[in-house]
């Protein structure tokens, strides 16, 4: 590690150190150190709180009138849990990498963008438009963040949108979605000495999830080339009031990730009716789906000058992020480019970020900042 790289693993350190797990809604620690950050940097910074004690960050370097470029990252982290082999949130630097909850996923990516705007301001950088880090709460958990910024909509039209997620540095052009869904079975109790005078919610919640394993079957035929399926996954069961009783009652909740086409609250309706036609509801059975968590995808053209500018070999990511949000509300193109590993340190125990990944990554967003917003961009 050089000496001039020094202030981007400094900043790591810190916003690890600033935990931020969720649920939970502490994010304000880390929206703490970006702010003092931004303002040591030079950089105008705007915050506006989204639900008691959870803030949105905007950090901005100013620039001409022309369109803009957004980075986009999250300020919570999910769960350390146990089995650590140090403190999850010492954001300890041993050899080559830096160590704790987050260093993937994504405050490496954070201290990797808020670093390279301070570069591009010390250099006194002409840009033709802003360059701005919209850093959002709850991405780990409901998206109450990013729906709050979409809602509120921007300041400046931007051309696209850079999510500092972690993709090993790889330029990533379309991304899954993600959506729960709550399934309700409901049946009607009986003594189970004699079952046949009920009727077991627990029985056909399990015809359902074979409906739902046969419908696997289905997705995994029509596979996207750089996604792959949508997928469905039991998360959750629980039902019953007695091992003595014919259960009334089965609660499933079931994750359905999402191709950038797919509505989830018409994928519901289409479970709904693949249970019927199965004969599953009726005497004395009944079904509803909820939809409580949507997360979009989205799908970036190739050609898109963004996608161009990033370089390298465009991608797929079977993850879900807030970029979906931006795509399909905003309408601004987006793709995923990041340090750190997302299968192999996002979400992991001993999560870590490799040194020379976040000194990459700054220099390429400097570097795309200028071949779009340069002076030769100006015009």
């Amino acid at each position: 590690m050089s000496t001039a790289d020094a202030p981007l693993i400094r900043l790591t350190s810190a916003l690890i150190r600033a935990a931020g797990e969720n649920p939970g809604g502490t994010e304000a620690a880390t929206v703490d150190v970006l702010a003092g950050a931004a303002a040591s940097l030079g950089l105008q910074t705007r915050i506006d709180e989204v639900a008691p004690g959870r803030q949105n960050i905007s950090i901005t370097l100013p620039g001409g009138d022309g369109p803009g470029l957004l980075f986009l990252g999250h300020s919570d982290v999910v769960p350390a849990g146990p089995g650590w082999s140090r403190a999850p949130f010492s954001g300890a630097v041993v050899g080559d990498r830096v160590h704790g909850r987050g260093s993937s996923d994504m405050k490496g990516g954070l201290a990797a963008v808020l670093t390279a705007m301070g570069r591009l301001q010390r250099a006194g950088a002409q840009l033709s438009g802003p360059l701005t880090l919209a850093c959002t709460v709850d991405e780990e958990d409901t998206g109450l963040g990013i729906r709050a910024l979409v809602e509120a909509g921007l300041d400046h039209d931007y051309l696209g949108c850079v999510v500092a997620e972690p993709t090993d540095l790889q330029t990533v052009i379309a991304c899954r979605g993600d959506s729960y869904l709550e399934v309700t079975v409901t049946g009607v109790p009986a003594h189970s000495g004699r079952p046949a005078d009920g009727r077991n919610a627990i029985d056909a919640a399990a015809r359902v999830l074979m409906l739902l394993a046969d419908d696997q079957h289905r997705l995994d035929d029509h596979a996207d080339p750089l996604l792959g399926s949508g997928s469905w996954s039991t998360g959750r069961i629980s039902g019953g009031h007695g091992t003595s009783m014919v259960a009334p009652n089965c609660s499933i909740s079931l994750d359905r990730r999402l191709l950038p086409d797919e509505d989830p609250a018409a994928i519901a309706q289409t479970l709904l009716e693949r249970i019927r036609q199965a004969g599953i509801t009726g005497d004395g059975i009944e079904v509803a789906i909820d939809v409580s968590m949507e997360m979009p995808g989205f799908r970036t053209d190739a050609e898109h000058r963004l996608v161009r500018a990033a370089g390298g070999t465009p991608t797929g990511w079977t993850a879900a992020c807030d970029g979906g949000f931006v795509s399909r509300d905003l309408g601004i193109d987006c793709i995923i480019l990041g340090p750190g590993g997302l299968n192999d340190q996002a979400h992991q125990v001993d999560e870590s970020v490799g040194i020379d990944e976040l000194v990459t990554a700054t220099r390429r967003y400097e570097q795309l900042a200028l071949d779009l917003l340069g002076d030769e961009q100006a015009g």
